[in-house]
């Protein structure tokens, strides 16, 4: 069993793949798994690819899997979790990159600390700047339970910090169900992923690392793209507040749900010029939609506690249903 799987999807970065394996090649060793999933490239990224697997599987055990069919971030990431045979799992984006001697310093933290999953800072490269970004989380080194890392509600906390690759996880959150994402989501992934992990796992920590180099910026990225796969957001945190609304102490975690979901919805809102005109109207559609779908008493105390600018777009939005239903 190798003792880390690092599992890197890629979709058309060409530009920047050759990055992203040089610092694989940078990190490897016998004990390291690299799990290469390409989903469904159309640009030279395979090839790169080809001829990148040859060098790593001199160094490190390497796997490398090509989808038939594009299906996305998410999809992608699960055939790299059902491909890995690792201890411990981390991952890495196709067009981001790690630091010489990360993954070594990432796998002494959860040795050392014996949890279900650590989760680090990292550093955002927005063309030369490079700023580091520090998980919400204060306490570092110690280990804590993950439910009580989700409050407060009106605070930044571990699940919006909710990237994937700023961590490693044990295996046996893989083999409990725990880190399998909602296939087929465009964006917004990582949202009911990491929800469900601090609910369910056990145990984790936070540690003082930052090796992984997140790109900012990239022209191909979806958040940079105003179409229609930008609005699964909705189907994410639709499923964040299902999910949590089961959960046993639902009338405790549940406001936060709903809280991030307004506050996603209106930072859209805000910025539905970046969309196509026709993607606009689906996003005012089902924004209303998801808010008719709220609990409407705690929908109306999050709106209360939120700041004006972002309440008022809100507030807007579900008087027009309410003219709307009543019309009808």
């Amino acid at each position: 069993m190798p003792k880390l799987s690092v599992i890197v999807p890629f979709y058309n970065v060409r530009p920047y793949a050759p990055d992203t394996l040089r610092s694989l090649h940078m990190n490897a060793s016998r004990e390291f798994e690299f799990v290469l999933v390409d989903d469904h490239s159309t640009d030279e990224t395979p090839e790169i690819l080809e001829q990148a697997v040859e060098g790593l599987s001199k160094i490190a055990q390497v796997r490398h899997v090509r989808h038939e069919k594009n299906g996305g971030l998410a999809t992608a990431r699960n055939t790299g979790l059902d491909a890995a045979q690792g201890e411990y799992l981390t991952f890495l984006d196709g067009d981001d990159w790690l630091a010489r001697g990360y993954l070594g310093e990432l796998v002494a933290a959860i040795d050392e600390l014996g949890c279900d999953f650590v989760r680090t800072d990292h550093v955002q490269a927005t063309g030369r700047v490079r700023t580091v970004v520090r998980h919400p989380h204060g306490l570092r080194g110690e280990v804590l339970d993950p439910r009580r890392a989700i409050l407060p509600a009106d605070r930044s906390t571990s699940v919006d910090y909710a990237f994937a690759w700023a961590g490693v996880y044990h295996r046996r959150l893989l083999d409990r169900g725990l880190l399998h994402f909602t296939d087929g989501l465009r964006t917004a992934e990582d949202r009911p992923w990491i929800w469900k992990l601090h609910r369910e796992a056990e145990s984790f920590a936070v540690v003082n690392l930052h090796g992984v180099f997140y790109r900012r910026g990239v022209a191909s990225s979806l958040t940079r793209i105003g179409d229609a796969r930008q609005l699964d957001f909705i189907r994410a945190f639709d499923q964040v507040v299902e999910e949590t609304a089961r959960d046993r102490d639902a009338d405790q975690l549940l406001p936060k749900a709903v809280r991030t979901y307004c506050a996603i919805i209106a930072h859209h809102l805000a910025d539905v010029d970046k969309f196509e005109p026709a993607v606009a109207r689906q996003l005012r559609t089902q924004s209303a939609a998801a808010i008719r779908r709220m609990p409407q008493e705690l929908l109306t105390d999050v709106l209360d506690r939120m700041d004006l600018r972002r309440s008022a777009k809100l507030r807007r939005l579900r008087r027009q249903i309410t003219s709307a239903k009543a019309a009808a």
